[in-house]
């Protein structure tokens, strides 16, 4: 969506404030579905719900290719956020589950690091397809995901954490598994997680989604070469996924490393927007800030996930994760484009993403760093004692 938005505002007539609106409304709806598949995947089964959202997100995804109004935009936008944003509580509960104690950031941060690695590969495919066939045919390449339910299906067992406490789970609520997240012992952990999160995704969302646009607007690049930038610039952030990774695995707690990454993103997104100005420069740029602004991903998915007892993983990855980052995309970007105008796109980056990036690293101070390496059962008794 992100590197078809240029083309597709173009081609349909339509203004950036309208798509942003259109696209906030679709966030707004899929984060708050978001919460009840959360739910689900703590009930029924890390594999069986990933598989219902690959397929879900693959088929939504591919329909984009009809849009013709922002209506559809808005209606196919929410079915992708709500059955894709899926994956993360699944796939985050399954790789902190299963992985070694000793290893657990590492796992995470490799399975993290796939989102830069598809951020290129879509770069690599978007720009000659933009090129040769337009930006309708970018939204059938989601289609290629549909056999991969079969390697899901036929090589990935369910983790035996789940499976312990799968009988009680199934007999539990939606609201009394969102309740659970509230009650004293964890109710402090849960909203500094919420704002901390709404504040980076306000970043986060605003960013990815509009990087193409601002350096085709404001820095006059071509399309094709505004989408290689933001392709290599995630490839180069890669380097920053695993470093985080390893850092927050043996060198410093996580939750530290989650500050210091998202500190330096900040700074490297200023440095971006106001310190370059030639091609290379800004790749370089662009590259700096993945490795620390999206690559704190990294460190904070097993952070995040570890705060969590099994019964409640799937749904607190939803309730703190997937519900704020749907928010934090459906307000930064129609702000953006509000802003843009008035004060011009550098000073809208500066304020809408740097500001609130470096609010939510200072929140994110407010957790507990838990040692790594230990045991998920240790981590709650390390959080008891908060």
């Amino acid at each position: 969506m992100s590197y078809a938005l240029p083309p597709l505002r173009s081609s349909l007539g339509l203004s950036l404030l309208s798509v942003t609106l259109a696209i906030s409304t679709a966030y707004v709806i899929g984060g708050l579905l978001q919460v009840w598949f959360g739910h689900l995947t703590d009930r029924f089964g890390r594999k069986n719900m990933m598989q219902v959202s690959l397929a879900g997100s693959s088929l939504f995804v591919a329909a984009h290719a009809l849009i013709g109004s922002l209506w559809q935009i808005a209606l196919l936008r929410a079915g992708s956020v709500f059955t894709g944003g899926a994956l993360y509580p699944a796939t985050g509960a399954m790789v902190t589950e299963v992985a070694p104690a000793r290893q657990r950031g590492l796992w995470a941060g490799m399975l993290q690091s796939a989102y830069p690695v598809g951020w290129f590969l879509a770069a690599a495919i978007a720009a000659p397809m933009l090129t040769l066939w337009g930006w309708r045919s970018l939204f059938l390449v989601p289609l290629l995901a549909l056999p991969y339910l079969w390697v899901v299906r036929r090589f990935l067992h369910e983790s035996d954490r789940f499976e312990d406490v799968r009988a009680a789970n199934a007999q539990r609520p939606l609201r009394q598994s969102v309740a659970a997240l509230f009650v004293p012992a964890m109710r402090a952990r849960t909203l500094t997680l919420l704002l901390a999160q709404f504040l980076f995704v306000i970043a986060y969302g605003s960013s990815a989604l509009l990087f193409p646009t601002y350096f085709n607007e404001a820095r006059h690049l071509q399309v094709g070469s505004a989408t290689w930038l933001v392709g290599f610039g995630n490839l180069i952030g890669v380097v920053g996924y695993l470093l985080a990774a390893v850092v927050g695995e043996y060198w410093l707690t996580r939750r530290t490393t989650v500050v210091i990454w998202t500190l330096l993103g900040a700074a490297s997104l200023l440095w971006l927007v106001w310190g370059t100005s030639s091609y290379f420069g800004t790749l370089a740029a662009f590259g700096l800030m993945s490795m620390f602004f999206y690559g704190t991903a990294a460190v904070k998915f097993a952070f995040v996930a570890e705060l969590f007892p099994t019964q409640l993983r799937a749904t607190g990855l939803a309730v703190c994760t997937s519900l704020p980052v749907n928010f934090g995309i459906a307000l930064g970007p129609p702000l953006m484009a509000m802003a843009k105008d008035r004060i011009g796109w550098d000073m809208t980056f500066s304020l809408l993403i740097a500001v609130p990036l470096i609010c939510a690293g200072l929140l994110y101070l407010r957790l507990q760093p838990i040692p790594s390496g230990i045991a998920l059962e240790d981590v709650q008794t390390q959080l008891a004692k908060e």
